[in-house]
């Protein structure tokens, strides 16, 4: 079972840029600004007071302002992926694809969202709202939040769970983090709820919770530079069974750089052919530029590379150290044969050993590389075919715009 609140960092969404005068916060928005923020959650998992597993998931989510108004307003668009690794499984030092959400949303300059229901992300809301007074340091102010979570997996919840809350807040003063000092504030709430019964297989009939934030300012650039925090989510169901969270997160900004697609594959695709690197191909996606290398050898129905293969992403692997400020996702695909099941099993691990060799190579740090396996869902050719099947059989590796 799958904890909804795990995507704990997405709040970091709404720490975009803000204006500040003398010791006043205020959200500021610009028309085609864009951002990325990755995070990190580690949390320990314990069903019935008993510890179960310990797992990472990794947050890249991508922002786009659409539109500035002038009352300080701002609408926004933002994609969230979300990965885990967990251990105990193959492959447990890659970031396995978990879900893929969008979102969009207005804000005001105080930092409250307009947003409608259906959307999943962000999940905590309403954090930071900021008061619209000076502020000196050990002032403190008060607001009420939400979360709304993802219970589908976990309960057979279908609509998002709001779970309502009062965050407090103090103003810190400067704190040195990674060797910069930042204004900075703290952001804590507790959650005590004993919601109505909701339409699932199981429902949560008690929740307990807290969370304890320290939330780092960037003067200079106008925006939020990182976040820390710690957190615990018990879940009382009502089947009995009690489900706990507990872990930190961390999180950081980055203002998005254009990247110059059309340009990237020219090259990439010259290097493939100088290399001669054989059944590989490059095309510009809307995700980014994509590296597709067809009919990849493993071991009979394994995750197993033929050393046959490993020239071949040795090459790769030079091509993509190239440009080292692009994150990467690796997907497998396969040809229509056996189960669906075995088949997304399949294409992910195959995936997921293409990443493996490539961290050993020195090509990403593990937070950097993301696997998702597809199954014969993308197919690039006729399955009908025995060289359509060979084409489909094929591993992807992507280097990602945002």
């Amino acid at each position: 079972m799958r904890r909804g609140v795990s995507v704990r960092a997405v709040f970091f969404l709404l720490l975009l840029p803000f204006s500040l005068w003398a010791e006043s916060f205020f959200y500021a928005h610009e028309q085609g600004n864009k951002y990325r923020i990755i995070s990190t959650v580690h949390e320990s998992v314990y069903f019935d007071r008993v510890f179960s597993h310990r797992a990472e998931i990794l947050n890249r989510i991508s922002v786009e302002v659409l539109s500035a108004s002038e009352d300080g307003t701002g609408a926004h668009r933002a994609a969230f992926q979300t990965a885990e690794r967990a251990e105990g499984i193959q492959g447990g030092n890659i970031f396995q694809w978990s879900r893929e959400y969008e979102s969009e949303f207005e804000r005001d300059k105080f930092g409250y969202l307009t947003i409608d229901g259906r959307y999943y992300m962000p999940v905590v809301r309403n954090v930071p709202v900021f008061p619209g007074r000076d502020l000196s340091e050990g002032d403190t102010w008060s607001a009420e939040g939400h979360e709304m979570h993802d219970f589908r997996d976990s309960f057979g919840i279908a609509e998002p769970y709001r779970i309502p809350f009062t965050a407090n807040y103090t103003y810190l003063g400067l704190r040195e983090r990674k060797e910069h000092e930042y204004p900075a504030f703290s952001v804590s709430y507790r959650i005590f709820f004993e919601p109505q019964a909701a339409a699932g297989r199981i429902w949560p009939v008690r929740i307990l919770g807290a969370s304890d934030q320290v939330v780092y300012w960037d003067t200079q650039l106008g925006q939020a530079a990182a976040y820390e925090e710690s957190f615990r989510m018990i879940f009382e169901l009502s089947d009995g069974r009690t489900v706990e969270y507990r872990g930190t997160a961390e999180a950081e900004i980055y203002e998005a750089e254009i990247m110059d697609k059309e340009s990237i594959a020219g090259e990439i695709a010259g290097d493939i052919s100088r290399l001669g690197i054989e059944d590989a191909s490059v095309r510009v996606a809307d995700e980014g530029v994509v590296i597709s290398l067809e009919d990849i050898q493993f071991m009979p129905d394994s995750a197993v590379l033929m050393e046959t293969e490993k020239d071949k992403i040795d090459k790769i692997a030079g091509i993509l150290l190239r440009y080292p400020d692009r994150d990467i996702l690796v997907g497998g695909h396969t040809a229509l044969a056996g189960s669906a099941a075995g088949r997304l099993r399949l294409s992910r691990e195959r995936a997921a050993a293409v990443a493996e060799y490539l961290l050993q190579r020195g090509v990403r740090s593990a937070d950097r590389i993301v696997v998702r396996g597809y199954g014969a869902e993308r197919p690039a050719a006729d399955n009908r075919t025995p060289e359509g099947m060979r084409k489909n059989r094929r591993v992807e590796i992507t280097l990602l715009e945002n």
